[in-house]
């Protein structure tokens, strides 16, 4: 079942178009994460979802039931924002069952509520604390505990670890993703860090300017982005983005570098074109990630090509090598303990089973 539908949404604030046409379902127990850079109306979309903003066109649907005009608190959904909006009055406690005693639920509920979750979470010895007390860590699992308790049919979070140094992100993400396995409930999440994007979602939504560029699994967005956009958003560094053109050459297909002296010609012929179009002569982006090239062979479908050594990253456990390609940036990613002589030609190898082509016009994938 559908657990959120959204369909020909578009959100206007005064003249600018914010979202435009938005179309987006959620299976039941499924991650969402919607991924995109600041301003491109991720956030603005969560808040329509959870009844925080009004919809200029469009439905959402929850469970097949319209709530485009139902009140927020009648929506059954419960959001963890990023700037934790915890009661500075109110104790750990009082915090996680506010919204359970607005709801008028037994007492009883709300301490066995109130039991479990702080429990899973393990907050049961920070109940008497007041928010000023707890670490921003620990700020974070009250929130999360509050929408918790009482058990939504969503959960929404909007960028809820952009707060958090960078140590307890990866532990705080750690824990979100367990909590999820762990309760199988319908996640929304909002960020624009594609590591977190990658890590938690069993679906992302790339957005820009409004509209999502692509939805699907992490592994396909990865290794078959639809365009230019997504291929340059995800992935650190991104993935390299050559330009040129395909040549046919008697039935057989090539890649040829922009440079007219360059005689570098890769082959192509087993690449899944998505559309049917005319080949010969087309300008196109080819698209290769930098732990997709390599220093030795390991494949037979793997190409050969001879490139200089420009400049060397060392980031620890790996560096990152600018080679130069036709006069053009393609970056390498090698473990550290290689050694890459800056200024000086080496063999690499083009992993030929995981390079993209993009339609140089459109930047759709081809």
């Amino acid at each position: 079942m559908k657990t959120l539908k959204i369909e020909d949404l578009s959100k206007n604030f005064g003249t600018t178009e914010v979202l435009k046409k938005i179309n987006l379902d959620i299976d039941e127990g499924n991650f969402l994460v919607l991924l995109g850079p600041s301003g491109c109306g991720k956030s603005t979309l969560l808040n329509i979802i959870a009844g925080l903003e009004t919809i200029n066109e469009g439905n959402v649907y929850i469970d097949d039931y319209n709530v485009s005009k139902v009140e927020p608190k009648d929506r059954n959904i419960a959001m963890v924002f990023q700037s934790y909006a915890l009661y500075p009055s109110m104790n750990v406690k009082e915090n996680m069952i506010f919204g359970l005693k607005q709801a008028k639920t037994s007492k009883e509920k709300i301490e066995e509520q109130l039991k479990k979750v702080s429990s899973f979470l393990k907050v049961d010895e920070l109940l008497n604390r007041k928010p000023s007390q707890l670490s921003g860590g620990q700020r974070q699992r009250v929130a999360i505990g509050r929408a918790l308790v009482r058990e939504p049919r969503i959960f929404l979070f909007d960028e809820p670890l952009s707060n958090l140094d960078a140590k307890l992100r990866v532990e705080m993400r750690r824990e979100i993703k367990k909590l999820h396995q762990t309760l199988k409930t319908t996640v929304v999440y909002v960020t624009h860090d594609q590591t977190e994007a990658m890590s938690l979602g069993t679906r992302i939504a790339i957005m820009n300017h409004g509209v999502i560029q692509q939805n699907d699994t992490p592994e396909i967005i990865y290794n078959k982005p639809s365009n230019t956009f997504v291929a340059d958003f995800i992935g650190s560094p991104s993935m390299n983005l050559i330009k040129g053109y395909i040549k046919k050459e008697a039935e057989q297909l090539y890649f040829v570098g922009d440079d007219s002296g360059n005689s570098i010609k890769i082959p192509i012929n087993n690449y899944s074109f998505d559309k049917k179009l005319e080949l010969n002569s087309k300008e196109v982006y080819l698209g290769i990630r930098p732990e997709h090239i390599y220093y030795k062979k390991n494949n037979e479908s793997d190409f050969e090509i001879n490139l200089k050594a420009d400049l060397s990253e060392y980031i620890g456990h790996e560096q990152i090598i600018t080679f130069n390609y036709s006069n053009q940036e393609v970056l390498a990613k090698f473990p550290s303990t290689t050694k890459i002589e800056i200024n000086k030609e080496m063999n690499l190898y083009f992993d030929l089973t995981q390079i993209s082509l993009f339609d140089k016009n459109s930047q759709e994938r081809i």
